[in-house]
Parts: C-alpha cells; structure tokens; sequence
C-alpha cells in the first residue's frame, strides 16, 4: 500500500497500474470533454451569466489540480510488495483498535494515503496523529495519541493485517 517518507510514496504495483490509469485518463480523454464542455458553453452567450460556463471551469481547475497530485505522487513513488501479515501496525494494513482499553468500543481502518480512501473503509493517513500513534505497534500493545484539542488518548490495537481491497 503506501509508506510516505520524506517525499518518497511505496505502492504496490496493483496501486501504481491504478494510479497511473487515471493520470492517463485525466490527461487525455477527460482533458477533451472538459474543452468540449467549455466551447459549448461559451456559445451560449454571456460568460457573466452563464452557470454551465463557470462550473465548466471549475470542473477543468478540479481535473487539473488532481492531474499534478498524481503527476508529483508517481514521480515520487517505489514500487513495492504489500505489508508482510505479520501483526505490526504500518501503512497498507487494516488496523482495529478499542478505545481507553473498552474491547467493546471498537475502530477498524486502513492505515494508507488517501489515495486509497473508498467508501468500504475509513482510512487514516500514517501522518495523522492516530497514524503516528498506532504506527510500530503490534496486536496488545497500547498507543498513544494526540486528540485535536491537545489531550492525549490511548487506544489498545486489536489486530493487524494487510490490506487486500
């Protein structure tokens, strides 16, 4: 999955194809619907007052953005095999944890960038404070956090295993 360090991302080879696809996507076709999408629009008249104009273009500033995202996170990235199943917490694992020792009061995510944010899990970035924390550690060990407010929080890791979305 990833491990960001210093600028450097690790992907697997399966995230990178992905990655990749899109850059390549959003480079070339999507580049071409979003001109044509544009010129449409500004044959309506006005560019004042034209609604589908403006979203147009801020649909092409969004695509853009995301373009140099995944230009700059490819450029950075190596290419690597997922997180070893052996139990310690890093990026590329699912991770579940119980809150101020309540087995009962439990979280399960993914430790990854956000590029591999899905709907089917909440994932938590390995430079986000919880990240930071759970990073190291294996199942039965305590984790220490800081909350946005400042205070500390401690969280006992349940289990962890890679990955296999």
């Amino acid at each position: 999955m990833t491990q960001t360090s210093e600028n450097v991302t690790w992907l697997t080879q399966e995230a990178y194809n992905k990655l990749k696809d899109e850059l390549e996507y959003l480079s070339g076709p999507a580049r071409t619907e979003i001109a044509t999408k544009i010129a449409a629009a500004r044959e309506e008249g006005d560019l004042r007052e034209n609604g589908g104009y403006h979203a147009a273009k801020e649909e092409q500033g969004k695509q853009e953005l995301r373009v140099r995202q995944l230009t700059q996170l490819l450029q950075n990235a190596k290419v690597g095999e997922a997180p070893a199943d052996d139990g310690i917490v890093e990026p590329g694992m699912v991770v579940t944890i119980a809150f101020d020792g309540d087995e009962d009061d439990t979280m399960t995510f993914l430790l990854a960038s956000r590029e591999y944010a899905s709907d089917d899990i909440e994932t938590y970035s390995p430079q986000s404070p919880l990240g930071i924390g759970v990073n190291g550690k294996k199942a039965g060990d305590d984790a220490e956090y800081e909350l946005p407010n400042g205070k500390k929080a401690t969280v006992k890791i349940l289990s962890a295993k890679p990955y296999s979305g």
